[in-house]
């Protein structure tokens, strides 16, 4: 079997492993490039005046506390504290993928949105899925697309270095008759 059919092959197969991998990594990360976007994928920053924060952990959960999705949120209930002086605000990201902004002079509440972007990567990634998704499908269908990558540049090559070929004799023929 010459190269040009073995490759051939291996695209018809490896475009039918890796096709819906692919589509949900194509979608996926289109959606995360437009996270700071789009407000639906991931809620904006609300800034407050800068400076450094006053309110201490304790008043922080006090604050999430008033927020109707966050009032039953424990330590435990909280992924992440994001901090950021420069821009006046403490992002409070919950579990339940609700993120609650406060003012990190007062620890007032300033915004309260569903993150949808956490959800949207650990699709792009295949842990929504199962956590050995990751290093078992979607590992495989990069490799699998690098491969028709490689395969695919050199048909292309060959393809052109023929064309190339054949315009060359064609012109060679055409100087022969004149």
């Amino acid at each position: 079997m010459s190269f040009k059919k073995l490759f051939r092959q291996i695209h018809y197969w490896g475009a039918l492993l890796c096709a819906i991998p692919l589509i949900i990594v194509i979608v996926t990360g289109g959606l995360l490039l437009l996270k700071k976007d789009i407000a639906w994928i991931q809620p904006p920053t609300v800034k407050a005046e800068v400076g450094k924060p006053h309110i201490s952990f304790d008043e922080i959960l006090e604050a999430i506390h008033t927020v109707p999705e966050a009032a039953t949120a424990q330590w435990n209930d909280i992924d992440r504290l994001d901090v950021r002086p420069g821009k006046g605000v403490i992002k409070v990201r919950l579990k339940n993928n609700w993120e609650v902004q406060l003012n990190p002079k007062d620890g007032t509440v300033m915004s309260v949105a569903f993150r949808r972007s956490d959800v949207i990567e650990s699709i792009h990634d295949g842990t929504f899925f199962h956590k050995k998704a990751k290093l078992s499908v979607f590992l495989p269908a990069a490799i699998v697309l690098l491969v028709l990558w490689m395969t695919g540049m050199y048909l292309f090559i060959i393809t052109e270095i023929s064309k190339y070929k054949s315009r060359k004799k064609q012109r060679e023929r055409q100087k022969a008759l004149t």
